[in-house]
């Protein structure tokens, strides 16, 4: 029997090429197990509900100005400001007070894009105005606010 030699080439550019696409296979694997794979059923059963922030429906706080009245009204869900608008607003009430309007628009805006109170801005020149709307809101806001849950009190009633 003769024994034949063999002799084998291998090239060091096909074989990084081929152990790059090795570790790259096995990576999307792992990658395609983690993310299909069903996590604990106690944690795709908990779904977290925000707590109620207001008490939905359409809260109204009056201004009087001028001796008029000026309702500002504010639509909330039970997390979120809907809506906020000026009603009854008279014509003559809107000329004497030209900044009434545009400062109120802006507020109004400032606070349903950002769910809060805080961090309002306004300019210097219509300030005591944008108070005066920002204090109307605030408490239509206060008007729509849950009632918070207080604890229930187990103490028996006195008796004499």
């Amino acid at each position: 029997m003769s024994s034949k030699t063999k002799i084998v080439v291998l090239h060091l550019k096909e074989l990084i090429y081929t152990g790059i696409f090795a570790v790259l296979g096995i990576l999307f694997i792992i990658l395609l197990i983690i993310m299909f794979v069903p996590k604990n059923k106690e944690e795709n059963n908990a779904v977290e509900t925000p707590a109620a922030t207001y008490v939905p429906g359409i809260y109204t706080t009056s201004l009087i100005l001028n001796d008029n009245a000026v309702d500002v009204e504010v639509t909330v869900d039970e997390t979120n400001i809907n809506d906020i608008r000026i009603v009854n607003l008279d014509e003559a009430v809107a000329t004497m007070f030209p900044l009434l309007e545009p400062s109120f628009d802006d507020l109004a805006n400032q606070i349903i894009k950002n769910q809060s109170l805080d961090n309002i801005t306004y300019a210097d020149d219509n300030k005591y105005t944008s108070m005066v709307l920002l204090n109307a809101i605030k408490t239509s806001l206060g008007k729509a606010a849950a009632p918070s849950p207080s604890p229930s009190s187990s103490a028996s009633p006195s008796s004499k």
